[in-house]
């Protein structure tokens, strides 16, 4: 399977959705999966804006289309009644085949999500055509109960929307950085599963959010590391089961 990974710096407007076509488009024709970061369609910093530019799935319908030709996973902020939600949406075959509703809203230091976000309760595994897959936003996979859960739904491949920040940093690199490699190295090697990784880039409100999204083979390697802090797009090949 041919995986375009859009590591992107999202900003905080509506703008995203018209340059998340583009990229699409560019590539449909030779990957089989685009897959964006946590609140790739949003922008991360959003708290108050969320009432101007959340968006409904019938907003979306341009991206259901694209998936007529290629596999689309992207984050975005859905606005369901009054509520928000944090959450990862897959589309395929012209439709959105699952959407993920972040579980572990992160609200300590410097996030707030669970001012703004509604969480959500449950993971999944889903069918998109012969691969099955599971999906997670960010914190939701710092968590060893989550961990488990991913065991019990043995998928094919996991996919990771992050919008992580920049923290710790040393003289031989950032602490973050380390601590994320352990923890998707892990999870990959525990379910036997491929892993793909995508983290955003850019700043907002004094945040720099670092990159360096990757592939994890089933065996736990690191494979296709992108560089941190850059805009990249690039295409790798997915092994898979």
């Amino acid at each position: 399977m041919r995986v375009t990974i859009a590591q992107t710096a999202p900003k905080l407007n509506r703008s995203n959705l018209d340059e998340i076509v583009s990229i699409v488009k560019e590539h449909k024709k030779n990957s089989d999966l685009i897959v964006f970061a946590e609140l790739a369609l949003s922008g991360y910093m959003l708290q108050d804006k969320l009432y101007e530019d959340a968006w409904s799935l019938e907003e979306l319908e341009i991206l259901a289309k694209l998936s007529e030709d290629i596999d689309i996973a992207v984050g975005a902020a859905l606005r369901d009644g009054k509520l928000f939600r944090n959450t990862a949406l897959y589309f395929s075959q012209g439709k959105l085949l699952s959407k993920h509703i972040k579980v572990h809203l992160p609200n300590y230091g410097m996030f707030e999500e669970a001012r703004y976000f509604e969480d959500g309760d449950s993971f999944e595994a889903f069918m998109a055509g012969d691969k099955k897959i599971a999906m997670l936003v960010c914190e939701d996979i710092w968590h060893e109960s989550v961990h488990q859960e991913l065991i019990g739904l043995d998928p094919d491949y996991i996919i990771v929307l992050a919008a992580s920040p920049a923290r710790g940093f040393h003289d031989d690199g950032l602490a973050i950085e380390e601590k994320w490699y352990s923890i998707i190295k892990q999870v990959a090697k525990e379910c036997s599963a491929e892993l793909i990784f995508v983290n955003r880039v850019g700043f907002e409100d004094g945040l720099g959010f670092w990159g360096g999204s990757c592939l994890v083979a089933s065996n736990g390697d690191i494979q296709d590391k992108l560089p941190k802090f850059k805009i990249v797009i690039e295409t790798v090949t997915v092994e898979g089961k």
